[in-house]
């Protein structure tokens, strides 16, 4: 199979959270287990940073691989999903992976692939440990796709384990409480190996604190140990946070002789952040004249900071293009979103794609007034058209949206 083919197969013949929702999520990592016995457990050859959380898993991940990258090492980075290239959730200094690696190891390992049934996101995980070590990278930052427990990406031991923050997302897998989620999530500790929580909450410390304990790891709370951070390329106020969590992160890999970071390289892989990882979709600007920004936020604790960090921003009016999944909890994130703007509801072009017109029904209970358009681009191009050069045009409300029109 040639690449077109290689990933067809990959999209369309086995399930995928990505584009599936439920039907694709695995309650154990046994599979995992069995493809890495298969190709010679190349994660046991690796080292590597774990990030879970609910937000700002993907900043902090590419925070941290600028940094080091700076810092002189060859650094492999896992992330999803991707926005409109599949290569993206799999690179070594900013170099995404190469068609002929994703082709060869596909076929290569095809047959094992259907007898046992892999998902996308088991085989995608197996790629990328199996390139890394291919490749032999000096460090790997690897985020988790889901939860941390029981997810594909659990089956390393890392240098230090990392647990951005807990909001309510994914509620039909990882539970429906703060405490639920955070016990899925604090699954990345591992026995004696540090552990940095981003930001925690009254009911998600305890759970952290405990499962620290039992496994004799000392954890670390970002939020109450780091006061200063640097300026970064990544410009959403939600980052101040995720600065803070790679900060501390880098200060304990440098204090264990874990790894050697010199501040310069930390200065200057906060500032060269997307130049080096070619991150996207975070507080992005697109235009301006008016105004354009996209943000990939896509729940009510991602979409909360992002939202009010709108309502800080000048302009005589603004649009909002609009587009969400099926799974969302409307009643928990519409009523965020400002009653004072025009919307441009759309449904992103995948499965799971919420029906617009269903979206705007549910918008409309919360005082939210617009238009229903047949795609996204449709959308966009409508907003920039009406929109007067000292108007605001927010894209958002899902990755899928954001991907679709970069």
């Amino acid at each position: 199979m040639n690449y077109k083919e290689t990933l067809d197969w990959m999209f369309n013949k086995l399930p995928m959270y990505q584009t599936q929702g439920a039907t694709a999520y695995r309650k154990d990592i046994t599979n995992t287990v069995l493809l890495a016995n298969h190709i010679g457990n190349p994660e046991q050859h690796l080292k590597c940073i774990h990030v879970a959380g609910t937000n700002g898993k993907g900043s902090t991940s590419h925070l941290l691989a600028s940094v080091l990258q700076e810092a002189g090492y060859s650094v492999g980075l896992y992330t999803s999903p991707h926005l409109k290239d599949f290569r993206e959730r799999i690179s070594i200094n900013g170099t995404h992976i190469t068609e002929e690696y994703v082709c060869n190891f596909i076929n290569k390992n095809l047959s094992f692939f259907e007898a046992n049934k892999l998902s996308f996101f088991e085989m995608t995980v197996g790629l990328a440990f199996d390139y890394f070590a291919n490749k032999q990278t000096d460090i790997n930052i690897i985020e988790v796709g889901m939860g941390g427990r029981l997810d594909s990406t659990n089956i390393i031991t890392p240098l230090i384990s990392v647990i951005t923050n807990i909001g309510l997302d994914h509620t039909q897998f990882l539970g429906t409480t703060l405490e639920a989620i955070a016990f899925e999530k604090a699954g990345i500790i591992k026995s004696k190996i540090p552990v940095v929580i981003g930001e925690y909450v009254p009911e998600t410390k305890p759970v952290f604190e405990a499962k620290a304990k039992e496994l004799q790891s000392e954890i670390y709370f970002a939020s109450d140990l780091i006061q200063e951070t640097y300026p970064s390329a990544l410009l959403g106020d939600y980052q101040y946070h995720n600065k803070k969590t790679v900060l501390q992160t880098l200060k304990i890999l440098n204090e264990k002789k874990l790894l050697t970071i010199p501040e310069k390289a930390i200065k200057n892989g906060f500032l060269n952040v997307i130049k080096n990882t070619g991150l996207q979709g975070r507080w992005q600007q697109l235009g301006s004249n008016p105004t354009i920004i996209c943000d990939t936020a896509h729940n009510a604790h991602g979409l909360s900071i992002v939202l009010n960090q709108l309502q800080k921003e000048k302009f005589d009016e603004l649009h909002i293009v609009l587009g969400m999944v099926n799974d969302k909890n409307l009643e928990e994130i519409l009523p965020l979103f400002p009653k004072k703007a025009k919307y441009y509801f759309c449904k992103p072009n995948i499965s799971r794609g919420l029906d617009a017109e269903i979206l705007k029904e549910k918008a409309a209970e919360f005082k939210l007034k617009g238009e229903i358009y047949n795609s996204v681009s449709n959308a966009y191009q409508d907003a920039i058209k009406k929109a007067s050069l000292d108007d605001f045009i927010y894209v958002g409300g899902s990755t899928f949206v954001v991907a679709e029109i970069l």
